[in-house]
């Protein structure tokens, strides 16, 4: 397996992998392809790196840059995180999420966020903090990585693309 970035001949495989990854995940409204392409158009996919197997792409990871009380703070949105379902449950993901983990720690991040299962990102060193809040989504499900001392106190706020994947939903 080869993780790396994303090129443009990867597109159409990044859009088909999230397609296929959440086509019947209880909690996606199935947007999340949207919301890569949006993010992209925006120029705002800060990291985007792809899993490569036998020369065919079968993972795709997705890191934005995320505002704290409307503020930038060098703190990054992961997400979507899509693993096409032939291929999950067999260390991809992981080795995805640990691949940009340490794109983030290059580009010295502060820390990253996101909206996901506890039981999954626990495991790379994520969790609940009461520290950050964002609106609609449980507190348990909000988690956070911090890169450097100190995790910042305010309400999470992704990058419009989120909204747009909805809306185009």
């Amino acid at each position: 397996m080869l993780i790396r970035p994303e090129t443009p001949q990867d597109y159409d495989a990044i859009r088909n992998v999230n397609i296929a990854a959440f086509a019947v995940h209880p909690y996606s409204k199935q947007t999340e392809h949207l919301i890569v392409e949006e993010l992209r158009a925006a120029g705002a996919l800060a990291v985007s790196l792809v899993a490569e197997i036998d020369g065919a792409v079968v993972g795709h990871i997705a890191f934005s840059l995320a505002k704290i009380n409307g503020q930038e703070c060098q703190w990054y949105m992961v997400g979507p995180v899509a693993v096409l379902p032939n291929y999950q449950k067999q260390g991809i993901g992981k080795t995805m999420v640990n691949a940009g983990i340490q794109e983030m720690q290059a580009l010295q991040a502060k820390g990253c966020v996101l909206v996901g299962d506890p039981g999954f990102y626990s495991r790379f060193g994520f969790v609940h903090s009461d520290a950050l809040t964002m609106e609609g989504i449980p507190p348990e499900y909000l988690l956070c990585l911090p890169l450097s001392k100190g995790i910042p106190q305010g309400e999470v706020e992704h990058h419009p693309a989120f909204r747009a994947g909805l809306e185009k939903g």
